[in-house]
């Protein structure tokens, strides 16, 4: 049997279910991974209520989720470096990882090392590319410049403030105060509870304003930039429509990355980066899991195991 959580149609109570779907072998430059974990992200969410479907449509059912860990159990063709039984991490190139079996291209995986466990190794693709390829090449953030993360306590925004610490830069950041020592502890200068202050009236001349949430937070980001400053948002795609005249605004998407993910597993690795799993939730809680991610949820990435 191969379990699947399939998207069945947009903005519905019944839209995901729980299907038994083919078994996927390997192609050319593929493995088939059994999925021991699969992190939950926001766009799961976004892309169940159809707030994405004019921008990139579906053909439904789809399977959704978009990194995963698990263990390789077929190899196809053109196929280095990887051997049945290796325990694999990494993201999706599209959607698909909320299956028990997959079958995914090799390059965009990386060797899960024996310290981490399937729930940790899950919860790091997406968040830590995302993070380090906005701040470093979309934010082009340099040390002692000051970088804005908004939704900071999330699975980005958590390696998010570690790389831009790491970094050297200044560091303010937006989420519910009850995260704030949370943040601090991952190298936050200054945290600021949105619910209950508006950042736009306590801080000027960010260099990089890292856009995790849309919305409100966006709408006010432009008066705190810095001359020079942009904003680099994973939020909103019509980010272009919306920058005022004489600012920059780029829309951000992750790119698979191993080599680059290699090297963040190893700061995992050693201590120099940390990993925050907020929930464990099983296939059957999916759902639930999902929507949770939605309304609020504890600090760092919410997984489902398999």
């Amino acid at each position: 049997m191969n379990r699947a959580l399939r998207l069945h149609a947009y903005c519905s109570p019944d839209a995901l279910k729980i299907d038994d779907i083919a078994m996927p072998s390997a192609a050319s430059g593929q493995v088939v991974v059994h999925v021991r974990a699969a992190g939950i992200n926001s766009l799961d969410w976004k892309i169940r209520d159809g707030f994405l479907r004019n921008d990139f449509p579906l053909p439904l059912p789809v399977t959704l989720g978009v990194e995963l860990a698990g263990e390789v159990i077929e190899v196809g063709q053109d196929v280095p470096g990887f051997t049945i039984g290796d325990r694999v991490m990494g993201p999706m190139a599209g959607l698909g990882a909320y299956a028990d079996f997959i079958a995914i291209t090799s390059n965009t995986l990386v060797k899960t090392p024996a310290s981490l466990t399937d729930e940790r190794a899950a919860a790091i693709p997406v968040g830590a590319l995302t993070a380090w390829q906005a701040l470093f090449e979309a934010g082009e953030l340099k040390r002692d410049q000051t970088v804005l993360i908004h939704g900071a306590a999330g699975g980005v925004g958590s390696f998010a403030v570690q790389f831009a610490r790491r970094a050297r830069a200044r560091v303010i950041t937006t989420a519910q105060g009850i995260n704030a020592g949370y943040l601090r502890g991952l190298g936050a200068d200054e945290v600021i509870d949105y619910r209950t202050s508006s950042f736009w009236k306590l801080t000027r001349d960010v260099d990089l304003v890292l856009d995790l949430v849309g919305g409100a937070a966006l709408a006010n980001s432009w008066q705190v930039l810095a001359d020079a400053g942009r904003i680099v948002s994973t939020a909103a795609p019509d980010i272009a429509a919306q920058t005022p005249p004489g600012n920059r605004g780029t829309w951000f998407q992750m790119r698979p990355d191993a080599a680059l993910l290699a090297e963040i597993v190893e700061m995992v690795e050693q201590g120099a980066v940390r990993v925050e799993v907020s929930e464990v939730a099983g296939l059957s809680d999916a759902t639930a899991a999902i929507e949770r991610n939605k309304t609020g949820h504890g600090p760092g990435k919410a997984v489902i195991v398999f």
